[in-house]
């Protein structure tokens, strides 16, 4: 017995030996996995020079940034704070929709403005943004165990708000991690993609986390991610902070600190426009078909026993969705050589066709190709919108004006997702898709007209300035009248030309072998740690 006993504890260490070498051979080949994966990822958020200027480092930022934001958004939706069900009551949905609403109409006018005021430290406002989402977490978290509505619904408001404001600072900051060899609208579309891509990564991870340790400590995890992302924010590049403008500059020669769409001119105020109605129809279509499928109104959920069933059903459309913005982003990377006013117009244009063909052919695939449609134009034309913005408006406004669309494209969600759920009453799809393809042709009409009007106008004005005669030319003689003083600058211009020449004429005969070209002039030293930015796009 004695030596069954001794062989079964040398058979226990073997087996115990055994699974911790399995188990450590397992943990370093997921290690190698997981720094192969990063030297991957680093090489793609570096690549075309944004190492040199920052626009890698700001990739990696809103990355975290975005990976923050899922997981408070994951903790939440298991807590009381949205733990109505959908397809119980439309009120309560309705009231979310306008409490979302509320923030951005009284706050709007103020963040702008504030964050222009800070320019010449925007990497500690970004930082200031993630620390302050990191300490409302803290406080989340020990309110999810009384169920504390209040501060819930306090720190859901404070989160969302701060995070809007970092994307209008990190929008604002775009042109100056520019490289030289990218466009705006691709700088803009590789943040969107690494965005979109570690949301979509840390759902499953987040949802897995919350089921194991609760959404108290899925909080503090997305607070300890958070505090780590402001970190990297204090760590950019130096020159994405801007000089602040001086104090004492005439009044007259600022540019107004308060944007409204009516002094953002006409390239913006269009892809605004068009912005607003292509996120008024995602708001719509999303509560729209959400509620159209709850109440089994949609045709392949009239038969029994349909394959696709509710469950089925939502998931399939949230799927088309997702892959739909990332398409948008990926496109919006092919996109380098086009104008982005264009491309604005063009997602108008595709949203409107499909929803009239999905209003006429409706069914399970329509309003898969709908939603598809509708996630790639809206994503692709904010990111057309951010371009055209960041290459219009002057750094002094900018966050100002990225406030002001931010807040537009909100409340254009939110009124379009109250639409939705007031048509849903009918249980009528054709009826709901009908009224927003008309609303999209009209906005899309009176878009083209506008834009067509705008460059027929510059074009006369063009032709006029070139059909202008030439200036009569000075009669000669040994008494000429007197120059204009237009004149009178240029020819004193080209006689210190003539004078500067006559002199470096005289040096170098004097010394042939030194180089007199730039004599006078004071040799600037190269500055090798400021980036090639390309400041146009």
């Amino acid at each position: 017995m004695g030596r069954g006993v001794a062989g079964a504890g040398r058979a226990t260490v073997r087996a115990g030996k055994a699974t911790a070498g399995g188990t450590a051979r397992a943990g370093r080949a997921t290690g190698r996995g997981v720094r192969n994966v990063g030297l991957a990822t680093r090489r793609l958020t570096h690549a075309h020079g944004a190492d040199r200027t920052g626009l890698g480092r700001l990739i990696e930022l809103t990355a975290g940034h975005s990976a923050g934001d899922t997981l408070v958004t994951v903790a939440l939706a298991s807590t009381v704070f949205f733990g109505v069900p959908v397809g119980e009551a439309r009120g309560p949905v309705a009231l979310y929709l306008v409490i979302t609403m509320l923030p951005f109409a009284l706050l709007a006018p103020f963040v702008g403005p504030i964050l222009d005021r800070f320019r010449s430290g925007r990497r500690y406002v970004m930082a200031g943004t993630l620390f302050g989402r990191g300490l409302l977490c803290f406080a989340m978290a020990a309110a999810v165990g009384p169920q504390d509505l209040l501060t819930l619904f306090a720190g859901a408001l404070g989160v969302l708000v701060l995070s809007k404001a970092y994307n209008v600072s990190r929008a604002a900051i775009m042109p100056s991690v520019l490289p030289a060899d990218i466009t705006l609208v691709s700088a803009n579309a590789r943040v969107a993609l690494f965005s979109l891509v570690t949301a979509g990564v840390m759902v499953p991870i987040g949802a897995g986390l919350t089921l194991w340790l609760g959404s108290t400590m899925m909080l503090r995890v997305a607070m300890v991610v958070f505090l780590v992302a402001g970190v990297f924010a204090v760590r950019l590049p130096r020159h994405v902070d801007s000089p602040d403008l001086d104090e004492e500059t005439p009044e007259e020669g600022r540019a107004p600190r308060w944007r409204t769409l009516l002094n953002v001119g006409p390239a913006v105020g269009e892809a605004v426009w068009a912005n607003v109605a292509i996120r008024l129809f995602s708001g719509f279509l999303l509560f729209f078909l959400l509620f159209l499928v709850q109440d089994k109104g949609v045709p392949w959920l009239a038969v029994p026993d349909p394959f696709f069933d509710t469950p089925k059903t939502i998931a399939l459309l949230a799927a088309a969705a997702g892959i739909g913005g990332l398409i948008g982003a990926f496109a919006a990377n092919w996109t380098r050589n086009h104008a982005p006013g264009a491309i604005v117009l063009i997602t108008l244009g595709t949203t409107a066709v499909t929803t009239v063909l999905a209003a006429i052919f409706f069914g399970l695939w329509a309003a898969v190709a709908v939603s598809l449609i509708t996630a790639f134009a809206q994503e692709l034309g904010k990111l057309a919108l951010d371009a055209i913005v960041q290459r219009e408006i002057g750094e002094e406004v900018r966050s100002s004006t990225f406030g002001v669309v931010e807040a537009m494209l909100q409340l254009a969600w939110v009124f379009g997702g109250l639409i939705g759920l007031v048509l849903s009453l009918t249980e009528s799809s054709t009826a709901g898709l009908v009224t927003l393809a008309v609303a999209l042709t009209a906005v899309l009409g009176w878009l083209v007209v506008t834009r067509r009007t705008r460059i027929r106008a510059a074009n006369r004005r063009a032709r006029a300035q070139h059909a202008d005669p030439p200036p009569a030319a000075q009669p000669s003689g040994p008494h000429p009248g007197p120059r204009p003083d237009r004149y009178a600058d240029e020819q004193a211009e080209q006689e210190d030309t003539t004078d500067r020449y006559a002199d470096q004429q005289a040096d170098r005969q004097a010394d042939p072998t030194v180089d007199h070209r730039y004599s006078g002039q004071q040799a600037e030293p190269l500055d090798t740690t400021k980036p090639l930015t390309n400041p146009f796009g």
